[in-house]
C-alpha cells in the first residue's frame, strides 16, 4: 500500500528539477528522513534556496493545500519566495488560507523584521474571516521586543480585542511587560498592568514580580509593596524574586527595617532569601549603625546553610569602622574564613580614621607575614595616614618600597603625597613630586594643579601660582571653578582687585561657572577696600545667574553696612534674608547689636538680643561684650554689672575683652576702687590682663596720683 507521500509524488511526475527537489524535502522534513532517497547535503541545499520557479510550478502543481503550504513555508527560503508563495496559493480555486497558514508565515516574517507586512496580513486576514489566535499575537510581540519596538508591542496590545477580536490573556500581557521592562519604560509598564486588571485579566506571579521591579525601578517602591499586598485576591503567591527585588529597593531607598520585616515574612512564607538579599539588609543596618542586627542576621544566615561571602564581611567590617569599633573589627577580620587583601584595606583604613597609625602598621605587618600581598590601595591608604599625622618622609619611603615590590603608584598615589606636602604649606617638595610623576608618564589632573595652586597662593607666591595656571591649561588640563576660586582669593588677599576680578570675567569664556564662594570671595574683598557700590553690583550679579546669597554673603554685607553707620538697612536685611528662609547665625545678630550700641541705641540692642534668644540662637561673648560696652557708653554701671553677673549664671566666661570695657568705663567715671576690684576678679578667675588692661590702669591711676600731690 502506498504511503500519502509516495502518492503525492505520483500526482506531480511533471514538476520541474526543483519543484521536485523541494517536495523531495517537504517529504524528508515531514517523514523525519526514514523514507526516501536520502538528498546530497549541500548541493541540493543551495538548489533549495533559489526562489521558486513559480511558473513551472503552477505548470506542475494540480492544487497546493494549505497543509502543503505549511510545509513549504517552514523550510529556508527567503522572504519575498515565501510572499509569491502565499499568494499563488491563495489564487487557486476552492482554496482558503488556514490560520496555521499565516502563522507560518506571520512567523517568519516577525523573524525577519517585516512589520509592515505582517499588518497587511492581519488586515487580510481579518477581511477573510479568519479566527487568530493569541499565539501568533505573542509571537509578533515577541518579535517587536528583539527589534527593540516596546511602543509597537503596547498597540499591538491594545489592537488585539479591539480590531481583531481576540482577548489577550495573562500570556500576552507578561511578554508585553516583560518587553516593556526591557526597553527602561518602566512607567508605561506599571501603566499597562492597571489595564490588565481593569479589563479582568488576572495576573501571575511573574506579572507581579515584572510590574514591581518596573515600580522599584522608578523609586515606587511603596507601591510595588502594596502589590504584594494584593497578589492572595488574584490567587497568587510571592516567590523569592519578588521578595529579593522589593528587598533591595528597600535596601536602595535606605529602608533596612522595612526590608528586615520584609525579610522575616520571606522566611514565613518558605522562600529561601540568596547571599545577595542578606548582604542587602545587612548592608542598610549598617548604614544606619545598628551593628548588633546585622551581626545577628549573619549569624541567622549561618543557621539557614546560606554562607556569608566577602561582601558579608566586608559590609560588617566597614560598618564597625565607621562607628569607631577598629578594635571589634579586627576580632571580626580574624575569624573570617577566607581573607582578602580587601577585607585588611577596610580594617586598615579603620585605624587611620581613628588616627591609629601604630595599630595601622601593626595590621599591615600582619597581613604581610600571612601571605596577603598589598594592592595600590593598601599603599594609598598607609600613605594619607602617613601624610595627616605629617609624617611625609614616611610617606615618601613608602612611595619607594611600593615601586621595590613591583606595585606602580597610581595617579591617586601621588595626589595623595601632593595633597600633604601642599598643606604643610612644602609647595616646593609638592613640585617635585609632580614633575617626578610627569618623569614616569603619568598626566597631572586637576586636583594635583588644584593642590599646587591653593598653595601658592595661600604662600603668597601669586606669580608662581599664575604661571602653573597657564602650563595647566597648555597640557590640557581644564581649570575648574575650585582653581579659580584659590586664584581669586589669593589675589584679593594680596590687594589685587583688579587682576582677581580681570580673573573673574573670564570665567565665563573658560566654559566655568561662578559659584557661592567666588561671588562672597569677591564681595567680600570689595566690602574691606570700602567698594560699597562695586560689592553691591556683584551681589546682584550673583543673584541674577542664580546663584542664591547664602548666611555668608549676608553676614558681610551686614557687617559693611554696621561698619558704615547703616545699622537700619542692617536690620532690613536681617528680615530680608529671614523671608527668604536663610536662618541668621549669631555672628549676623552681633554685628547688628554692635551697631547699634556704637550708635547709642542700646534698648534696641536689647530688643534684637531678645529676638535672637526667642529663635532659638545662643548669644556668645561678643554678644554680651558690645551690649557690656553700650551700657557702659550710656553710663548704665549698674546695669553693665548686671549683665557681668548673668554671664555666669548662663555658663559664659567672659574674657579680658570683657574685663577691659568694664575697667575702662569705670576708671573713665574716676571709680578706681572699683576698677581695680575687677582687675583682682579678672585675676582671680584665671583671666590674664592684657598690655591694654595694664595700659588702661597705669594711664588712669598715674592721673589719679598727679591731682592728688600737693602743691609746691
Amino acid at each position: 500500500m502506498l504511503k500519502r507521500f509516495d502518492l503525492v509524488t505520483l500526482s506531480f511526475q511533471k514538476l520541474t528539477p526543483l519543484c521536485s527537489l523541494a517536495f523531495n524535502l517537504l517529504r524528508y522534513a515531514t517523514c523525519g528522513g526514514s523514507e526516501g532517497p536520502k538528498m546530497e547535503a549541500e548541493n541540493e541545499w543551495e538548489k533549495l534556496l533559489k526562489p521558486f520557479d513559480l511558473e513551472a510550478l503552477r505548470d506542475s502543481l494540480n492544487f497546493l493545500t494549505p497543509l502543503r503550504l505549511c510545509k513549504l513555508l517552514q523550510l529556508p527560503l527567503d522572504i519575498s519566495t515565501s510572499i509569491q508563495l502565499f499568494h499563488w496559493a491563495g489564487s487557486q480555486k476552492g482554496y482558503c488560507h488556514s490560520f496555521d497558514v499565516y502563522y507560518a508565515l506571520v512567523r517568519k516574517l516577525g523573524e525577519a523584521g517585516e512589520f509592515s507586512t505582517i499588518d497587511q496580513l492581519l488586515r487580510q486576514s481579518k477581511e477573510e474571516g479568519i479566527v487568530l489566535k493569541e499565539r501568533l499575537f505573542v509571537g509578533i510581540l515577541r518579535c517587536y521586543g528583539k527589534a527593540g519596538l516596546p511602543g509597537a508591542a503596547v498597540q499591538l496590545l491594545d489592537e488585539m480585542a479591539d480590531v481583531f477580536n481576540c482577548k489577550p490573556t495573562f500570556r500576552s500581557y507578561n511578554v508585553a511587560l516583560d518587553i516593556l521592562i526591557g526597553a527602561n519604560c518602566h512607567r508605561i509598564a506599571a501603566d499597562v498592568f492597571n489595564a490588565m486588571v481593569r479589563r479582568g485579566v488576572s495576573p501571575t506571579t511573574f506579572t507581579f514580580a515584572v510590574v514591581m521591579k518596573a515600580l522599584c525601578s522608578i523609586n515606587e517602591v511603596d507601591a510595588a509593596c502594596s502589590l504584594l499586598r494584593g497578589m492572595a485576591r488574584h490567587g497568587c503567591v510571592p516567590d523569592s524574586v519578588i521578595y529579593q527585588t522589593l528587598i533591595h529597593a528597600l535596601y536602595m531607598g535606605n529602608k533596612a527595617h522595612e526590608a528586615l520585616k520584609l525579610l522575616e515574612e520571606m522566611f514565613l512564607m518558605g522562600c529561601s532569601p540568596d547571599v545577595e538579599t542578606f548582604n542587602d539588609v545587612i548592608h542598610g543596618l549598617c548604614k544606619l549603625g545598628h551593628l548588633r542586627e546585622a551581626a545577628k542576621l549573619v549569624d541567622r544566615m549561618l543557621l539557614r546553610g546560606c554562607s556569608p561571602n566577602a561582601l558579608t564581611y566586608g559590609v560588617l567590617l566597614h560598618g564597625l569602622c565607621r562607628k569607631g569599633q577598629v578594635d571589634e573589627a579586627r576580632t571580626l577580620l580574624s575569624k573570617v574564613p577566607h581573607l582578602n587583601v580587601v577585607l585588611f584595606n577596610t580594617v586598615i583604613n579603620g585605624y587611620l580614621s581613628e588616627g591609629k597609625f601604630i595599630e595601622a602598621k601593626d595590621l599591615y605587618d600582619r597581613m604581610v607575614e600571612s601571605g596577603y600581598q598589598p594592592d595600590v590601595y593598601t599603599y594609598n591608604i598607609m600613605m594619607r595616614g602617613l601624610c595627616k599625622t605629617g609624617n611625609l618622609g614616611s610617606a615618601m619611603q613608602l612611595l619607594k618600597e611600593m615601586e621595590a615590590n613591583g606595585c606602580m603608584p597610581n595617579v591617586i598615589s601621588y595626589t595623595i603625597l601632593i595633597y600633604g606636602f601642599c598643606s604643610d604649606g612644602m609647595w616646593q617638595d609638592a613640585n617635585a613630586i609632580a614633575e617626578e610623576m610627569s618623569a614616569k608618564g603619568i598626566s597631572l589632573n586637576t586636583v594635583i594643579f588644584n593642590c599646587l595652586i591653593s598653595s601658592l597662593c595661600k604662600d603668597h607666591e601669586l606669580r608662581e601660582a599664575m604661571e602653573l595656571f597657564e602650563k595647566m591649561k597648555r597640557v590640557g588640563c581644564k581649570p575648574d571653578i575650585f582653581t579659580f576660586n584659590s586664584l581669586i582669593c589669593g589675589l584679593c588677599k594680596n590687594g589685587q582687585m583688579e587682576e582677581a576680578f580681570h580673573l573673574y570675567e573670564n570665567l565665563f569664556l573658560e566654559g566655568v561657572v561662578a559659584n557661592t564662594v567666588t561671588y562672597n570671595t569677591m564681595i567680600h574683598a570689595f566690602l574691606q577696600a570700602g567698594k560699597w557700590q562695586e560689592a553691591m553690583q556683584l551681589t546682584n550679579d550673583m543673584v541674577l545667574n542664580g546663584c542664591s546669597l547664602d548666611i555668608i554673603t549676608y553676614n558681610g554685607l551686614l557687617k559693611a553696612l554696621c561698619k558704615a553707620g547703616e545699622v537700619d538697612k542692617g536690620l532690613g536685611m536681617l528680615e530680608e534674608m529671614t523671608k527668604k528662609g536663610i536662618r541668621p547665625t549669631n555672628i549676623s545678630y552681633n554685628f547688628l547689636i554692635s551697631g547699634l550700641c556704637k550708635t547709642r541705641r542700646v534698648h534696641d540692642a536689647l530688643e534684637l538680643l531678645r529676638e535672637m534668644l526667642d529663635r532659638g540662637i545662643t548669644p556668645d561673648i561678643v554678644t554680651y561684650n558690645s551690649l557690656i560696652s553700650g551700657l557702659c557708653k550710656m553710663r548704665w554701671m549698674r546695669a553693665a554689672l548686671n549683665l557681668l553677673e548673668k554671664l555666669h549664671a548662663e555658663g559664659i566666661a567672659p574674657d579680658i575683652v570683657t574685663y577691659n570695657i568694664l575697667i575702662s568705663c569705670h576708671c573713665k567715671a574716676n571709680m578706681l576702687d572699683d576698677a581695680y576690684m575687677l582687675l583682682n576678679r579678672a585675676i582671680n578667675g584665671g583671666i590674664m590682663p592684657s598690655a591694654l588692661t595694664w595700659g588702661i590702669m597705669v594711664k588712669n591711676f598715674t592721673r589719679e596720683s598727679v591731682l592728688l600731690m600737693p602743691e609746691q
